[in-house]
């Protein structure tokens, strides 16, 4: 604790301005009625003042129907003028909140004489940088050391956001729900999250944390929600944007191969080139988007040191030289049928290709004999295909509205394993084959309708998924296959859910109060020949509350406290049957009978604003029911080591975080974000069945940990734009063991040219090629601790022209 405290003192001077956007424009809508008849009123005047000096700030006139709507208004207290010649003038105050982008004034009534009306509460979103009760966003031009690579680098320089294991983790926790566009796609997981480090950042216009998701959202994924929105332009007229960037990674070797094995990847190439064009005429809008990552990488680079319960000390490295190209591709038209419905219709395309070439050689303690040696080749394709539909209705009143959505989801999984083993007697080459079609269709309906102190929104949601998965092994001459355990599997879930929510806020107080509603059915059929599972499934029907209160001691302090319920439903690949063969002698098995985890979160939040800056502190608890985890353990008469998903019990997280942004002139802010938490995981006993039943405890489990990222932002004339990052990662506590604290720093450099319209970016990550993941595993029958020199450092250069 002593040395993470002495890193913040020393790093303190640096980090980056990461603002948290909120929506900029606000529309207020009302009525103009005659009050002696209640007939509506066209063509009255609707004048927005400046509470202090009555000056003028907005205005417009009713319409034939009598509504009007006023966009563009941000947050404070204003005056609402209302006159029309003939009738009384009103004047009435009109407070903006920061809740709803949308309100509705109730209708104002207008005579002969002169009556004040009592004063109305309009709430909407602020416009000025800050923290909104339910989420954070971030602009992805803004992260300059990050740009050119996937998504998850992108992601892990942002405040409270840390990667751990090609995972990313909110305030230590990887149960996190990634969604696209504000939907679950199979390119990132359904419910879990997957894919991330092969996403183009450039495919991206901004990136939403939500560490405490409304009722609206789905219930899956208890750290919380990240959304990430693609780009679309919307701009009349032809225009758009073309890219490329270019890098190098793993510049040098740093640390040599283990004897008699093939070379690690160096100075592998990065290319990433990308497209966005639209067009937008009338009622039609027309939109494409193409983005393709190709690289080479030095994927893992682990050193391993077991040491069994007999005295027995084996040393290895696991080498894994990566080629992948992922390309995206994104289309669709939106059609404004008229001023009041709009039909969206749009497709996107993935495809991954992944070739894995692997070394692993098994020594002897002092490395001067060679026991074994496996060498493998995988050969991935991940095919996705979407289709999505959705009509949205706008009632006459501002942000009044109903969307219907459908969406259709293919995703092909086809991957190919060849193991070549070299043991002191004999050789073999093994390989199999698993291939796998996921069906995914959602029907939602969401409905919202603005109020005089907020909104409500309510909602259906459906989903209907299916994966059939084939495992065909082929075992060649001394093979170290488990044949039986292939053969078929096939997972169904059906999950419909309904959800209610109400926003409330006034001059001092805001309200979220939401429930939903899941019914949620899991059958999992497995083939009668498998050595070791049956078929399995689970259902249950559950509310997910959700409350956030927060109380505004005046215009620059507010105190916040928000409360919700979640889960974290397994997913197929957490109980999949078939053994995985990745590290051929850490074999990874699922589970059938993998439970449900179910936590509640508390958070006590403090906000204050000043002229430049802000500081948002938050104080956070999580306690957990069935925690889901890998158990690794052996059995008799064999080193090979199995690691299976179980329920663990109970575990709890608690922890602080604090973000302070500061602009401290024109050409330099910063942004320092820190978070320190403390983790337990209860005694617990469970029993792995794979390959033969085999028991196993663990005590109590405590760790002290938290990370700390800090950024520093510059700018010089009209066109220069510098970044640079630090991140620092404290010891924590992993499944059966712990990691060690780690370092990174990342830096770039942004010009813009050619008028605006062209922009050059230079950046490099983990500068200093610090970046080294150690780890501690007490198992049952071993320990083992390991070294991973993988690939972090990379060079990148790109260019973009927007026209």
């Amino acid at each position: 604790m002593n040395k993470l405290w002495l890193l913040l003192v020393l790093l303190g001077s640096l980090y980056t301005r990461t603002g948290f956007a909120q929506v900029k424009s606000i529309t207020v809508s009302g009525m103009i009625k005659n009050k002696k008849d209640h007939s509506a009123m066209p063509y009255v005047n609707v004048v927005v003042k400046n509470e202090k000096d009555s000056s003028f700030v907005t205005g417009t006139l009713s319409g034939e129907d009598g509504r009007f709507s006023i966009n563009g208004i941000k947050p404070g207290n204003y005056l609402l003028d209302v006159s029309f010649m003939g009738f009384a003038k009103k004047v009435q105050p009109l407070f903006i909140g920061s809740l709803s982008p949308f309100l509705d004034i109730p209708a104002i009534e207008l005579e002969g004489a002169t009556k004040e009306l009592n004063g109305i509460t309009v709430i909407a979103q602020a416009g000025k940088a800050g923290i909104k009760l339910d989420k954070k966003t971030f602009k992805m031009a803004d992260n300059i050391s990050q740009g050119g690579g996937s998504i998850l680098q992108g992601l892990q320089n942002l405040p409270g956001v840390t990667v751990q294991d090609g995972k990313v983790q909110l305030r230590g926790n990887d149960k996190v729900t990634v969604l696209i566009d504000g939907k679950q796609t199979a390119i990132t997981g359904f419910g879990s999250q997957s894919g991330l480090d092969n996403i183009p950042a450039s495919a991206i216009d901004k990136i939403e944390i939500i560490n405490n998701p409304s009722s609206k959202y789905d219930a899956n994924g208890n750290a919380g929600i990240i959304n990430i929105i693609m780009h679309q332009n919307k701009q009349q007229g032809f225009n758009g944007k073309v890219g490329i960037t270019a890098g190098l990674g793993s510049l040098w070797t740093r640390k040599a191969n283990l004897p008699s094995i093939r070379p690690q990847y160096k100075a592998t190439p990065k290319i990433n080139p990308s497209l966005s064009l639209n067009y937008r005429k009338e009622k039609v809008n027309i939109f494409f988007q193409a983005d393709d990552l190709y690289t080479h990488t030095l994927n893992k680079n682990e050193f391993v040191t077991r040491t069994y319960d007999d005295g027995a000390i084996i040393k290895s490295q696991l080498k894994r030289n990566r080629n992948t190209n992922f390309f995206t591709g994104r289309t669709g038209v939106d059609w404004l049928i008229d001023g009041q419905n709009t039909l969206t219709v749009s497709g996107m395309f993935g495809s991954e290709k992944i070739i894995d070439r692997g070394d692993q050689p098994f020594f002897n303690e002092d490395l001067s004999k060679r026991l074994r040696l496996w060498q493998f080749l995988e050969d991935e394709l991940k095919t996705t295909a979407m289709a999505t539909t959705t009509f949205q209705h706008k009632y006459k009143e501002a942000g009044h509205l109903l969307n219907i959505g459908f969406n259709y989801t293919f995703h092909r999984e086809n991957e190919q394993y060849f193991y070549h083993n070299y043991l002191p007697a004999s050789r073999g080459t093994d390989a199999f084959k698993l291939l796998s079609d996921e069906q995914v269709f959602d029907l939602n309906i969401d409905y919202s309708k603005p109020l005089r102190y907020g909104r409500i929104e309510t909602g259906f949601k459906l989903r209907n998924r299916r994966i059939p998965t084939n495992m065909d092994f082929r075992p060649g001459e001394n093979s170290v296959l488990d044949t039986d355990a292939g053969g078929w599997a096939k997972y169904k879930e059906f999950i419909p859910a309904l959800y209610g929510n109400y926003i409330y806020e006034n001059e001092k107080w805001e309200a979220e109060l939401g429930l939903r509603l899941e019914y949620v059915k899991i059958r999992y059929d497995v083939n009668p020949g498998h050595s070791t599972y049956k078929s399995d499934g689970y259902d249950y029907s559950q509310p997910f509350p959700n409350l956030r209160m927060a109380y505004k001691l005046d215009d620059h302090n507010k105190l916040s406290v928000s409360y919700n319920r979640r889960v974290d439903r397994p997913n197929e690949v957490d109980i999949r049957i078939f053994p995985k063969y990745d590290d051929a002698e850490i074999i990874k098995v699922g589970n059938p009978a993998l439970r449900p985890q179910f936590t509640n979160s508390l958070e006590l939040g403090y906000k204050t604003t000043w002229e430049k800056g802000y500081m948002y502190t938050a104080l956070y608890h999580r306690f957990a029911n069935g925690t889901i985890t890998r158990i690794s353990s052996i059995i008799p008469g064999s080193t090979l080591i199995y690691a299976i998903f179980q329920n663990a019990g109970k575990s709890y997280n608690t922890g602080f975080e604090a973000i302070w942004n500061q602009n401290v002139s024109e050409n330099y802010s910063f942004n320092l974000n820190g978070n320190i938490y403390r983790n337990q995981i209860d005694a617990f006993s469970v029993e792995n069945l794979y390959p033969e039943p085999n028991p196993y405890s663990s005590n109590l489990q405590t760790a002290i940990s938290g990370n700390l990222k800090l950024n520093n932002s510059l700018r010089w004339g009209n066109s220069w734009n510098a970044q640079l990052t630090a991140t620092y990662w404290a010891p924590d506590i992993i499944p059966q063991g712990k990691i060690s604290a780690r370092f990174s720093m990342d830096a770039g450099l942004k010009k813009s040219i050619q008028k605006g319209k062209g922009e050059i970016v230079m950046n490099a990550t983990d500068l200093l090629n610090t970046m080294v993941i150690k780890k501690q595993i007490d198992g049952v029958g071993f320990r083992y601790s390991s070294d991973d020199y993988y690939e972090t450092q990379v060079i990148r250069l790109g260019y973009s022209y927007k026209f």
